[in-house]
């Protein structure tokens, strides 16, 4: 079963300890009404583990997520098995709107992210 989801904004960041790639829905007065989360811990006291946050609710993203693809304007995350988050759903589909800045995030983002989830597609 597939989900899917559509973000208006997608952000890359880099902390001392971790690389980020935020998705998030916004509304007319710019508050985030639905929010995706991809964070990849780094450096010595981390076992460079990926997260997955979806709304407040987090998950082991390096347990979870079995595959990633991209494919223009669309990332998509396969599961190892149903994620509730997602109505039990074994693979998300993120769409997100197609602006230079959200593609430069992507760019910069994805691979140091995900890193090896990511496979096939046109990246």
């Amino acid at each position: 079963m597939s989900a899917s989801r559509h973000y208006d904004t997608v952000a890359f960041d880099v902390r001392d300890n971790a690389t980020m790639l935020f998705f998030a829905r916004t509304n007319a007065a710019g508050d985030i009404e639905d929010y995706l989360l991809l964070m990849r811990t780094v450096g010595e006291d981390f076992d460079d583990t990926i997260f997955l946050e979806v709304n407040e609710e987090q998950y082991s993203g390096s347990e979870v997520i079995r595959e990633a693809r991209m494919s223009e304007n669309m990332l998509t995350l396969a599961f190892h098995e149903p994620v509730a988050a997602f109505d039990g759903a074994t693979e998300l589909v993120l769409a997100f709107s197609d602006s230079q800045e959200n593609r430069t995030s992507m760019e910069a983002g994805a691979f140091r992210v995900l890193g090896e989830k990511l496979s096939g597609g046109n990246a």
